[in-house]
């Protein structure tokens, strides 16, 4: 039985008004009609099946057209209604298939409540009256990106992204006080976006404002199994991200920014306990009650060790964490464990996992991965650490058969925690990050039975779907591990199960940059999400997928990747390298600080990172400050930065780049990402000196490209780049 709202029977009727606009493009009918109380885009697909994307709605009907212009691809539409006056720019993209975006803006004849309005899409059949079968496999989830992925299988008519550009919308959040969380979603057949309800603030009478920025991108192919589809979902997100409206980067001094955080990591006591003859690092700034544990010191040595390889000076706070590593093995158990053993009895139980015993399933495998990387770099005390507690994880694996839960009690195995929500399981990524450990055994050993116990991990990774990511850095590491199993066996399961990772990470992020509320005065654009239900960003998160995703596209430089994987790993780590900026509460203004914090305290003095973000109604940092997040800054300058060494200047880019030599006074390097989209170079002037006279060149086509740059009035030389692009800079004093 086809169960619908009041709003789809009316659709049949539409398809019986006469066109104002009619086009055959490729594999589809696009045509526009204009009904009693809504005007309609029309896409007719394979097996007579219709997608109907509403783009002008008045509840009281009576809507008529007053003009049309038709310009080639575009076509602007005014549209009069009894509540006011819409205006829709349709304009057909250039795409391998069919991509159209549609603006449609409002001007209320009175001031307005918008207590309700209906779903943007319809999924129909154009003559039978069966409502054609088929499934939004990527939905938004709070304020991530507002999109769908959705499938047209019965009649098969391949499938369509929905993205709404939800950018477009800060100035009717803002007016109206609403949030743009949630607000793509519905139930098969009406889906799509609808207007947040405003009961509180109307919109102003004769004011316009635009009410939707709507992208449909469609592929006829007829996809086989999840890798398919999950292929097909980056692809067509890509297509869509290269039309869509982006925030300008600026550049943030992030060598100043280490310096600062380097000082307070290092010297500030908020930083640090000491237990157990030893110094640790506190998960928060000021959190003395919780007692120390190994994943924290980890995730900040392992960045803080890049940034000492790259500036070359001794760190004192690196001992300092290695020599309280040891006391984290518990011999009884031949395991390292999440929780200093001497300091256990100070958990107090408040929360589930706040227990001596409880294992969170992710929490084992993070630190053994961090040790292992370790070890390969040559630490014996890590080579122990790491060796001894294999057998451990490898008996917890056989016993939960590669289906990790939540909690469990590390001394029984007992579940004590299932499923993240009833009928979901449990953390589906850890079977990716317990493959990547477990390389890094094969890597570091070369006993076989760790390479295989990476494959049957990653074979039950495909069974998740979209429902992969329980955590964005495990997952994005998962990724890892997949394109290094494929390197190793040449099986494309494995290349294939790489980019299901991905398609989970980029469903999960915040393409849009929030300008309602607090959130004017930071960046929100392309955060990537802690949890798939996390209401916030986090900086320790988004630091790893940072780190994790350029050694994805170092790892992958002879493997003939995913264009549209080169182009969005590039702009993620661009934007990140933008935002990062605003995770430091000393950048932000005092009252968009939250006043009350859950762990320790927040001093807006203290160059450590806020852990959360939130919706621009929100105040941010309500967690704390984590200290485990320090290692943004330590992961940025050594990703970003080339020191060249006898000059008086470093070479900036916020693009990933690899290949850096220097030959006399020219140095070259390869910018990644994809050329039809640009990023920023900057040459930092280090000293009091002038700077040098440079020449920027890119080769391009075998042939020499000369780009201009600009002078700062910070004193540094800026240029527009392309990505993919091989370039040098040659110098000489002037």
């Amino acid at each position: 039985m086809n169960v619908t709202s009041p709003w789809m029977p009316v659709v049949k009727n539409v398809l019986q008004h006469d066109a104002i606009y009619k086009n055959e493009l490729k594999d589809y009918s696009l045509s526009i009609h204009c009904g009693d109380n809504a005007l309609w885009v029309i896409v007719e697909c394979a097996g007579e099946c219709c997608v109907l994307l509403r783009i002008a709605y008045t509840p009281a009907g009576n809507l008529q057209v007053l003009k049309t212009t038709i310009a080639g691809d575009d076509i602007n539409i005014h549209v009069k209604a009894p509540i006011g006056i819409f205006t829709i720019d349709f304009k057909i993209l250039e795409s391998t298939q069919l991509l159209f975006r549609c603006t449609t803006a409002f001007t209320p004849s009175k001031s307005l409540y918008i207590p309700f309005w209906p779903r943007d899409v319809i999924i129909t059949n154009k003559k039978s009256s069966v409502i054609p079968q088929g499934e939004a496999h990527i939905t938004q989830t709070g304020t991530r990106s507002g999109l769908q992925y959705i499938s047209l299988d019965k009649p098969s008519a391949g499938s369509l992204l929905y993205f709404q550009n939800l950018t477009a919308l800060n100035e009717y959040c803002q007016v109206t006080k609403t949030s743009l969380g949630d607000s793509v979603g519905g139930e098969w057949p009406e889906l799509g976006f609808a207007l947040p309800p405003s009961k509180e603030k109307p919109l102003s009478k004769n004011k316009e404002v635009i009410i939707s920025d709507a992208f449909l991108a469609f592929n006829a192919a007829k996809n086989k199994n999840v890798f398919d589809d999950a292929k097909q979902f980056l692809n067509l997100l890509a297509e869509v991200y290269q039309h869509l409206p982006r925030p300008e980067t600026e550049y943030h001094p992030w060598p100043e920014i280490l310096d600062k955080g380097l000082r307070d990591l290092q010297f500030n006591h908020a930083c640090w306990s000491h237990a157990n003859g030893n110094d640790y690092l506190n998960a928060y700034a000021c959190d003395y009650n919780t007692p120390p544990e190994i994943m924290v010191q980890l995730a900040v040595l392992l960045p803080m060790l890049d940034y000492k390889h790259w500036s070359k000076k001794d760190l004192p706070a690196i001992n300092k964490i290695k020599a309280g590593l040891p006391a984290f093995y518990d011999e009884s158990l031949g395991t390292i464990v999440r929780w200093l053993p001497a300091q256990a009895q100070k958990l107090d139980g408040s929360e589930e996992q706040l227990k001596p015993d409880i294992m969170d399933s992710w929490y084992l495998h993070h630190p053994l991965l961090n040790l292992g990387r370790l070890a390969l770099q040559g630490d014996a005390n890590a080579k122990k650490l790491f060796l001894d507690s294999l057998p451990f994880a490898i008996k917890a694996a056989h016993h939960f058969k590669y289906e990790w839960p939540v909690f469990y009690n590390i001394k029984t195995l007992e579940i004590i925690k299932a499923e993240t929500k009833p009928g979901e399981g449990g953390e589906h990524d850890v079977a990716g990050l317990y493959a990547h450990v477990m390389l890094k055994a094969w890597q570091l050993t070369k006993e076989k039975k760790y390479l295989a116990e990476a494959k049957k991990a990653a074979k039950t990774l495909g069974n998740k779907k979209f429902k992969l990511f329980y955590q964005a850095n495990n997952t994005a590491f998962a990724a890892n591990a997949m394109l290094d199993l494929f390197k190793e066996t040449k099986d494309e399961l494995y290349l294939n199960t790489a980019y299901l990772c991905l398609a989970n990470i980029f469903k999960n992020v915040h393409l849009w940059e929030c300008n309602y509320g607090y959130a004017k005065d930071y960046s929100t654009f392309f955060g990537v999400f802690p949890l798939d239900d996390a209401p916030y960003t986090a900086a320790y998160e988004e630091q790893e997928v940072f780190a994790a995703m350029h050694q994805f596209l170092i790892d992958a430089e002879k493997i003939n990747i995913l264009p549209s994987v080169c182009l969005l790993l590039a702009e993620f780590i661009r934007y990140l390298v933008q935002r990062a900026y605003y995770y430091y509460p000393g950048n932000l203004p005092a009252e968009m600080l939250s006043e009350k914090v859950k762990m320790g305290e927040l001093d807006p003095r203290l160059w450590i990172a806020l852990e959360d973000i939130h919706d621009g109604w929100e105040q941010s940092g309500s967690v704390g400050q984590e200290v485990y997040g320090a290692g943004v800054a330590f992961g940025i300058v050594p990703r970003h930065y080339y020191c060249v060494p006898g000059e008086p200047f470093m070479i900036y880019i916020d693009y990933p780049s690899t290949g850096f030599t220097k030959k006399s006074k020219m140095v070259s390097f390869h910018i990644k990402g994809a050329n039809k989209l640009s990023c920023r170079m900057a040459i930092i002037n280090t000293g009091n000196q002038t700077l040098p006279s440079f020449t920027v060149a890119a080769k391009q086509d075998k042939q020499k490209i000369i780009i201009d740059g600009t002078l700062t009035k910070e004193g540094h030389m800026e240029y527009i780049l392309n990505g993919n692009q091989q370039i040098q800079v040659s110098w000489k004093k002037k």
